[in-house]
């Protein structure tokens, strides 16, 4: 099968597109046909390994994983014995998580893992482009937050993967939303729903006057210093990036204070609970309650330019590496 991958640490320029062995499901496992995947900034990070942090995980000298990829929606091709929650042929969509893999033509899942049905009338691009961002978002609002109808929300990063799905999952959960991003933006933020939004060009967001329930800086370009004083008594302020910051904020703020301070690790959250929210974001997506925002869609031979659009920082939304052409 053909896979996209990344042997050595570098610029955009390293991936490369190559035949290696396709993956036979084991006991428990499917083999899915992969038709779309993304390329997210996390895997951008991973792939260049300028983050010492990361390269404890990802590899000290070289990267161990060196097909990339997490996002994954195509159909199950084979199955593993004991495998009772799929079959041949199923319209699948989720995510391989930290191990990687997902950007090749095929990927092997345990049916235990992050992995649902793909609801009828999502087409694949759609779903992988959904999920890019709602797996994170969500559980940001829904669990790190609390978010609540009624409450209000200040969404820094707003027009990004993580940023748009938020922006929209806010106003599903019945929160008044105000959207940080550029210029360029501003009318996709707003068509997705925000109430308010500010233009970082212009305006420095944490000078604002209005006061928030919760504050979520989608891109980790603020800090909780500068973000407090817009947090109402008891409001919480989340951010995506983890730091040594953020980490001793986390715990100074759930013992004093009147305003907290915290991060998420989503991805390393059980897979079950997992695999219920791509259940869930697949279905708001089906009923069109979540818009997927695709920045660009990329063919298999042009990954190594869908990983230097996402390294410029101003991709709207997602970008898809779409495999469904690439060849049996």
């Amino acid at each position: 099968m053909k896979a996209i991958t990344s042997r050595t640490y570098g610029a955009p320029e390293t991936v490369r597109v190559e035949e290696i062995p396709t993956p036979v499901p084991r006991e428990g496992e499917v083999l899915i046909r992969t038709f779309a995947t993304v390329v997210s900034g996390a895997e951008c990070t991973a792939r260049a390994g300028r983050d010492p942090f990361a390269r404890l995980y990802f590899g000290l000298v070289r990267p161990r994983f060196p097909v990339l990829g997490t996002g994954f929606a195509g159909e199950v091709r084979a199955v593993g014995s004991a495998v009772v929650k799929f079959s041949i042929g199923d319209r699948v969509m989720g995510s391989v998580g930290p191990r990687l893999g997902a950007h090749a033509e095929y990927v092997t899942v345990s049916e235990d893992g992050v992995i649902a049905s793909m609801p009828e009338g999502l087409v694949p691009a759609d779903a992988v482009a959904v999920l890019d961002g709602a797996l994170t978002a969500l559980p940001f609002l829904r669990d790190a937050a609390g978010l609540k109808a009624g409450q209000s929300i200040l969404i820094n990063g707003a027009s990004g993967a993580v940023g748009t799905a938020a922006v929209q999952l806010a106003k599903h959960f019945g929160a008044a939303v105000t959207a940080v991003c550029s210029t360029a933006n501003l009318e996709l933020v707003k068509s997705l729903g925000a109430d308010h939004v500010i233009d970082y060009t212009v305006e420095d967001f944490t000078q604002t006057t209005r006061a928030y329930d919760v504050v979520f800086d989608a891109v980790g370009k603020s800090s909780y210093t500068r973000s407090r004083r817009l947090l109402k008594p008891g409001g919480t302020y989340l951010t995506t990036v983890p730091s040594l910051s953020i980490l001793m904020w986390a715990l100074v703020t759930r013992m004093v204070g009147r305003t907290r301070a915290g991060i998420a690790f989503t991805g390393l959250r059980k897979a079950p609970a997992m695999a219920r929210d791509v259940t869930f974001i697949g279905d708001l997506a089906a009923s069109g309650h979540l818009v997927p925002v695709i920045d660009r869609i990329y063919g298999l031979n042009d990954a190594a330019s869908a990983h230097a659009q996402v390294e410029t920082g101003h991709k709207k939304g997602s970008v898809v590496i779409s495999l469904e052409t690439s060849g049996e």
